[in-house]
Order: C-alpha cells, then sequence, then structure tokens
C-alpha cells in the first residue's frame, strides 16, 4: 500500500510524510477516523514508508526487499494486533497471531475493510470481538526482540479500542518508553472508548471522513462503476467505502436492514404491539456487531426522513426504496419528536455496547416509538 494509492485524505498523507522527511516521527500515533474512511490504508502506507531501505524523499521505493514484503505484509518487523474471539469456546489463551493469516488476506483483499468485513472473513458469527488481556505479554515480547531488516519495528494495532482494559494497562510502559526503533500506530474508529491513559501516550492525527464527492470517484475510476450507480451509493454509505464495495457485490445488509426499519415503523403507526414484540426477537437474533451497525442505519434513516420535509433533494442520501418509503414517511418525524427518537436511539446503543439484554432493550424502544410517532403528530 503506498499513499498514492489512497483517495483524497491530502492534508493527513502530507503530513505523515513531512514529519518523517523531517525526521520527527512520532514513537506512537494513533489514527482516528470513521469506518472505512482510509485510516488503515494510511497506517499502511506510512507502515512501508518508515520500514523502506532507501526511501525517495516521502515515498518508499517500491524496490527494495523491505518493500516488497510490506506489500504482501509479510514484514518481519511489521506486527499486527486486531480483535479476535476464542475459536470453539476454548478457555485457553486467545492471540492474534492465530488469525494473522486472514487478517492478511482480508486487508490485501479489501484495505479499507471495517469491522463488518473482519467478522466475515475471520469467521465470527455471535461472537464479541475483542484483543484479549494475554496479548499484551506478545505485544512486549515481539517489541522486545532486535529488528531483523533494519532499525525500526512497527506494532500496528487496528481497532485499539476493542482492547481490553487489563491488555490496555499492561502496555502502558511500552508504549510510554519503546523500546529502541519502535514505532506504534493505533488505527481508532472510537477514541472516546479508549483509555484516557492510551489517549495521553499517544500523538493523536484526525482522519477526516470521505465525502461523497470522494467515493464516487473511486467508484467510477478504480472500479468501474457507472456514474448513476455510484452517485446513488456514494450518498448512502456515509464515508465507508468498505460499505461501498460490499454495496457493489451486493454483500450489504442494506435491504435487510430497511425492512426491518419499515416493519417497526408501520408495527408503531397501527400500535401492533405483538409484532413489535416479535420484531425486537428478530433483531436480537442478530450477531451484536450486526445490531449495532443496524442502530447505525436506523439512525441514519430518522435523519434523513426529517430532512425530506425540508423537499430539497440534494439533502438526502437515499435509495430509491428509501426515498418511496420515506416520502409517505417523513411527515411522521418532526421538530417535536425528532430528539426524543435520537435519545432513545443513543440509550439502546449504549445499553446493547453494555451486553444488555438486546430483547429488552428493542422491544422498550419499540413501545415507545409508539409515543413519539403516533401521540406526537
Amino acid at each position: 500500500m503506498n499513499f498514492t494509492d489512497i483517495v483524497a485524505l491530502d492534508s493527513v498523507k502530507r503530513k505523515l510524510q513531512q514529519e518523517f522527511v523531517d525526521g520527527k516521527i512520532p514513537h506512537a500515533l494513533m489514527l482516528c477516523g470513521p469506518a472505512g474512511n482510509g485510516a488503515l490504508p494510511l497506517a499502511l502506507a506510512y507502515a512501508k514508508l518508515l520500514l523502506c531501505k532507501s526511501p525517495e524523499g516521502a515515498q518508499p521505493c517500491c524496490q527494495c526487499s523491505s518493500c516488497a514484503m510490506s506489500d504482501v505484509l509479510a514484514h518481519p518487523d511489521m506486527h499486527f494486533v486486531f480483535p479476535i474471539y476464542k475459536r470453539n469456546g476454548s478457555s485457553k489463551p486467545t492471540y492474534c497471531d492465530e488469525f494473522v493469516n486472514e487478517w492478511r488476506d482480508m486487508v490485501l483483499a479489501k484495505p479499507y475493510a471495517d469491522l463488518a468485513d473482519w467478522m466475515e472473513c475471520s469467521g465470527a458469527t455471535t461472537q464479541q470481538l475483542m484483543i484479549y488481556e494475554s496479548e499484551s505479554s506478545e505485544i512486549i515480547r515481539k517489541l522486545s526482540m532486535k529488528a531483523t531488516q533494519g532499525d525500526r519495528k512497527i506494532m500496528l494495532i487496528w481497532l485499539p479500542e476493542k482492547m481490553h482494559e487489563v491488555c490496555a494497562n499492561k502496555i502502558l510502559k511500552v508504549l510510554e518508553e519503546p523500546y529502541p526503533g519502535t514505532v506504534f500506530i493505533l488505527v481508532c474508529e472510537h477514541p472516546e472508548a479508549l483509555l484516557a491513559t492510551i489517549r495521553s501516550r499517544v500523538q493523536t492525527v484526525d482522519v477526516p471522513p470521505l465525502s461523497p464527492k470522494d467515493i464516487d470517484s473511486l467508484l467510477v475510476e478504480r472500479y468501474g462503476v457507472l456514474q448513476a450507480e455510484a452517485s446513488r451509493i456514494s450518498r448512502a454509505v456515509d464515508g465507508n467505502v468498505a460499505l461501498a464495495m460490499r454495496i457493489i457485490k451486493g454483500e450489504d445488509s442494506f435491504s435487510d436492514f430497511f425492512e426491518l426499519f419499515k416493519d417497526v415503523m408501520r408495527m408503531a403507526y397501527s400500535r401492533n404491539v405483538k409484532g413489535m414484540k416479535a420484531w425486537s426477537e428478530q433483531v436480537a437474533s442478530l450477531p451484536r456487531e450486526q445490531q449495532k451497525a443496524f442502530l447505525d442505519y436506523f439512525q441514519r434513516m430518522i435523519r434523513e426522513s426529517f430532512v425530506f420535509n425540508f423537499h430539497n433533494s440534494q439533502l438526502n442520501y437515499l435509495s430509491d426504496d428509501e426515498q418511496a418509503f420515506v416520502a409517505k414517511f417523513s411527515p411522521f418525524v418532526n421538530e417535536r419528536n425528532i430528539m426524543g427518537i435520537f435519545e432513545q436511539l443513543s440509550l439502546v446503543q449504549r445499553q446493547i455496547q453494555q451486553n444488555a439484554s438486546a430483547k429488552i432493550v428493542l422491544f422498550d424502544f419499540a413501545l415507545k416509538l409508539i409515543v413519539y410517532i403516533v401521540k406526537n403528530n
């Protein structure tokens, strides 16, 4: 992965490259940005540059053995940490190295990958992915060893917010006072979920969301998507290239999420409590990460419904099916209830994140929708 392969994000690229040229390389860097926006490709491109034996200014040479190994994510001095799960319910410690082949395959095929991609590639279903406490000893062990190809060692941690608190605390010392030549690169989507002690020990660089125009250009120029289709997709994915790619391949959950959204709204309008109970059980049966993704989609559709009332098509990011439904439903989302719905959605998202009973939380939310949709209209 090279900087030239990454769409947009020019200001972040320049910052990283200039720090390299100036010799002001931070020992711990955290790239923060929403899912699928390019923070992971940036981390890989930066790691390749740091490990290159003969860099040409602010670019890797792409000719040396280090560059060749970086290109296939097989450089012995580049280590990866990412959320995993215990296979077959094993009680033994589980390490990222057990999943590293799946990780490499995913990132090489999908450099903009998000957690949904990783769950599919790793074979996770209902499991809660995390970076276990035991990984801390592996991180320290690997970094304590001498670099084999040069002077630097890279520890790339993807989604550090998924790190067990004990693991995070155990790596604090090596993060603050790393072994010689060590560079930590963290790729984080939710820095607010990360321990403050970790955040205080890294240099944070915000990676902005990609615009619909950026994604539109990527889909048309790199993947040959027709302009009209690219425009529709780019407006719907909220800057997430990984989601755009799943839509192109027909692997996204948008159609399923749309049906679930329509169902509960119609049930709220008709006060179908029995149907709402069945709906909550259906959503609760989804894997936990899918539940979170659905709630994000639900929030987007509420926002789109509210904005639709302004009758400016340039403000909406909807598929044809979504727009057909929202055209009829939008009057029920207005100034009197939108803040209440958002507050309830935020509460549900927090409770799901905290592993509360999804059936109870979702059924309670569905019942409250009756009040917001019917009584406030």
